[in-house]
């Protein structure tokens, strides 16, 4: 994929995803977020996290806000792949990426939190301050961006902010740091309303942190080939 221009880079060894690397599948899109880091610019910090678990939706299937047909809210989903869509659930703010085709579109369902040199502990410190718990206290990295909105509350997005926008390399980004899942976990979507696809298996989970995701799909209980199938970075999608 080309490279951003070096002038709009935030830093010079900065990996943005050029907006071709969205023109793809959703269900592929998906499955290639998993390992990615979310950049956001809050003040003088880039708050940062890698995504974990991912859900994929298209025009055709019930389960999608396309399905409901365009609006101006909706716009994003029917939009070249790469714009932001975002919308308020659960009393917070989701973030969503368009993927090929008009209506299609990758759920960022949870992350963890990331920290380098661009992203240092005071990092961590402010999006612990953005998303503390129900007591006011810090909550642990593990459980910072744990589901779609508590992600978006952590790193700052709101829906105002950036709904139906571009990226833009010098406030929001996705960065590859060459981080590849070693096995991903796919099983059905959570949340669907009965009658409305809730089977299709559109969820995307980073084995390796599948504890720290919005439900564990590797929980006691769940049987391989039944409740979820088990994919190598290679495989193809089901």
């Amino acid at each position: 994929m080309p490279a951003e221009p070096a002038h709009s880079l935030p830093w010079p060894q900065a990996r943005p995803l050029s907006a071709s690397f969205f023109e793809r599948d959703a269900r592929l899109l998906a499955r290639e977020l998993l390992g990615k880091v979310i950049r956001h610019r809050c003040g003088p910090l880039w708050l940062s996290a890698r995504i974990i678990e991912t859900e994929a939706y298209y025009l055709e299937e019930k389960g999608s806000h396309a399905s409901l047909g365009y609006t101006e809210k909706r716009q994003a989903l029917f939009l070249g792949g790469g714009h932001i869509y975002m919308y308020y659930a659960r009393g917070g703010d989701s973030l969503n990426f368009s993927a090929c085709g008009p209506g299609n579109a990758v759920l960022i369902k949870s992350a963890y939190p990331w920290l380098d040199p661009v992203s240092p502990s005071a990092s961590l410190a402010q999006m612990q301050a953005n998303n503390p718990d129900d007591q006011g206290r810090p909550r642990p990295a593990e459980k910072l961006c744990g589901g779609q909105t508590l992600l978006c509350k952590a790193l700052g997005l709101k829906v105002p902010d950036w709904d139906g926008r571009r990226f833009d390399p010098q406030r929001l980004f996705v960065e590859d740091l060459g981080e590849c899942p070693a096995q991903i976990v796919q099983t059905t979507r959570l949340g669907i309303p009965a009658g409305r696809d809730e089977h299709l298996p559109y969820r995307f989970v980073d084995a390796a942190f599948a504890r720290h995701c919005t439900r564990n799909p590797l929980r006691r209980g769940q049987v391989e080939g039944r409740d979820f199938y088990l994919l190598g970075p290679t495989d193809a999608h089901r």
